[in-house]
């Protein structure tokens, strides 16, 4: 049994297990938990660490704001210590920029694996890269005084953090482009209303509701609710028909583990 074990504490990010949840914490509350390559690569690190008991993961934001996007940093000349800068990249070859959007875009992919269920406790600013961290996790949670926003496009570049296909999958592709090509604020009442929220809670209780949500996954057996998750994620990409072949196996195979039935 684990209690608040800390598993990693570096470069912003700082990842935490309580039996079978975990909390991915950004920490850099001073530059509202602005993000940097260095934290990309902590965040995938987090995800490599976790336990095979987790079955939770919250991702929370200290301070004011989840995350108000990019560091700007990365587009000065001198860029991050130790790290090219952002024009450097640009100024090699696709596929050397391929490879290392790809290794960023790491950070944003494991919060979907099918063995977990991710919950975002979003609160303040969630702009650019933070508000495609949001869109990682499988649900959100926000702070009556959240502010997304998708600023990319307005900086003259597109959101590459993987936020647009969950985008367009919660709010539909119209209302995704308006958000992205406009850059505009999404506040709270309209993120629940859209589906970019789950809950919106006063922004003193979202570290209470976001326990209270893990909790209430946690009370359904793990198993059922792997094969639960997997079969709705695929929903999207599956016909009727497939889907309905889809259930029948996941129930089949729930079928045969409850009754104790080997192949």
């Amino acid at each position: 049994m684990t209690s608040l074990d800390s598993v990693l504490d570096k470069d912003g990010v700082r990842l935490t297990v309580d039996d079978a949840v975990a909390t991915v914490t950004l920490t850099n509350p001073a530059k509202r938990n602005a993000q940097s390559p260095a934290l990309w690569r902590a965040l995938t690190e987090a995800g490599r660490a976790l336990p095979g008991s987790v079955r939770v993961v919250v991702l929370r934001g200290e301070g004011q704001s989840f995350s108000a996007g990019l560091d700007r940093q990365a587009f000065t000349p001198e860029g991050f210590d130790g790290e090219p800068s952002f024009l450097d990249m640009a100024r090699g070859s696709e596929t050397e920029l391929d490879a290392t959007i790809a290794e960023y875009q790491e950070a944003f992919t494991w919060w979907r694996r099918n063995d977990i269920v991710s919950i975002a406790a979003v609160q303040g600013h969630a702009i650019g890269a933070g508000f495609q961290l949001a869109l990682a996790c499988d649900l959100r949670i926000a702070a009556d005084d959240v502010q997304f926003a998708m600023r990319e496009t307005s900086l003259g570049l597109v959101p590459d953090l993987t936020g647009t296909h969950p985008l367009v999958n919660l709010v539909g592709y119209a209302r995704a482009l308006e958000i992205c090509a406009t850059g505009r604020f999404v506040h709270a009442e309209e993120a629940e209303r859209t589906g970019l929220a789950n809950l919106v809670v006063p922004a003193d209780q979202l570290d209470a509701a976001a326990h209270d949500l893990a909790a209430a996954l946690l009370a359904a057996p793990r198993d059922a609710v792997v094969e639960t998750k997997a079969l709705l994620s695929g929903a999207v990409s599956r016909t009727y028909e497939e889907q309905r072949t889809a259930e029948r196996a996941a129930q089949g195979r729930r079928l045969r583990d409850l009754a104790g039935v080997t192949d």
